[in-house]
């Protein structure tokens, strides 16, 4: 349940692993909550004597023991500014980030998360944890002896936060807007209930409109292509197009798949800052017809972009290319129904 610096996996392949799980139960009449955890300064926090001991546990010999006790002992950090250089202050725990061996290293360290948990109810993006759940009344979601609570009260979870001593930077739950009660965290406090929350970059709302996600890529699409109109005149016609295609496409693109069940209302949306990029490109009048605009620049629709995304993770499905939890269209059959619908 780790798709954190493992190949094939991404932040597009976790998300819709968690969506389609949520939205199948919801088709089932189930009610559905999710916690959602990220870390404070998750790689800075690795306790070198606990990573140890976890890497004895997976059946490392001594000798690789004492080489990885090496590897992490009389490491100095130093600031330089404007010349001057700091004294050197000992660095006691946490990975060498941008190291080759800090990312498997720390997926080591954390994925014990996962043993706490139980993989039915948990998936990690390297140290951003999603615990979700669904039942047929709130009383088996929540409540005691309810799954979410149960397993919620292991927040801050041992080994987690009182072996591994890691801290909360950030502990939110989503429902389906429903009352739920509190859920507590083992140190006694509250978790707070919000309607959206913002997962490995996408905007997830409580009723999985995604019109908080289209409404932050209209506002962000929007305020670069003001930026770039404001400059125009700076631009030759090659550089207009390459800069939106490299600035203002790779917003629209990312995630496209995951919210491609929006609305067509929220989608139209997206399709008007598109044919504004379009235009300050081409200098086409406004009158002009969006499929002439497609043709000026040699791009498809944001509809046809969607569509194209979405058979390219069927495609790399059938071929095995993606993460075991997607191992077969079934895997995703729920936002692929919707899809087919959609296009019809």
């Amino acid at each position: 349940m780790q798709s954190g610096f493992r190949a094939g996996h991404g932040c597009t392949s976790s998300t819709l692993k968690v969506l389609n799980n949520i939205l199948t139960a919801i088709d089932k009449k189930q009610y559905c909550a999710a916690v959602f955890i990220d870390l404070a300064k998750a790689f800075d926090s690795v306790n070198h004597h606990i990573l140890i001991g976890g890497l004895d546990s997976l059946g490392f010999s001594n000798d690789c023991l004492a080489w990885f006790t090496n590897y992490f002992s009389d490491r100095v950090h130093c600031v330089k500014s404007e010349g001057l250089l700091s004294g050197p202050l000992a660095v006691s725990m946490g990975v060498p980030q941008g190291s080759i061996l800090g990312p498997t290293l720390f997926s080591v360290y954390i994925n014990d998360v996962a043993l706490a948990a139980g993989e039915s109810l948990i998936h990690l993006y390297a140290d951003d944890t999603v615990l979700y759940t669904s039942g047929p009344s709130l009383d088996t979601v929540n409540n005691p002896p309810g799954e979410l609570q149960c397993h919620t009260t292991l927040l801050p979870w041992p080994p987690i936060a009182l072996e591994i001593q890691v801290k909360l930077n950030d502990c939110s739950s989503i429902d389906r807007c429903l009352h739920l009660p509190n859920i507590t965290t083992l140190d006694g406090s509250d978790l707070e209930y919000v309607d959206n929350y913002k997962f490995l970059g996408v905007w997830l709302d409580c009723k999985l409109s995604f019109q908080t996600h289209i409404k932050h890529l209209q506002s962000k699409v929007k305020s670069r292509i003001g930026f770039l109109f404001c400059n125009k005149a700076s631009f030759t016609h090659a550089a207009k197009y390459t800069l939106v295609k490299l600035t203002i496409l790779p917003i629209l693109d990312f995630g496209d798949v995951i919210y491609k069940i929006a609305s067509n209302t929220l989608l139209n949306k997206l399709d008007a800052v598109y044919h504004c990029a379009i235009r300050f490109v081409t200098k086409a009048p406004y009158t002009t017809h969006h499929c002439d605009l497609y043709a000026l620049v040699g791009w498809p629709s944001l509809h046809t972009r969607r569509q194209s995304h979405w058979l390219q993770v069927i495609y790399k499905t059938l071929l095995g290319k993606v993460p075991p939890y997607l191992s077969s269209p079934s895997s995703f059959g729920r936002l692929s129904f919707q899809f087919s619908v959609a296009n019809d």
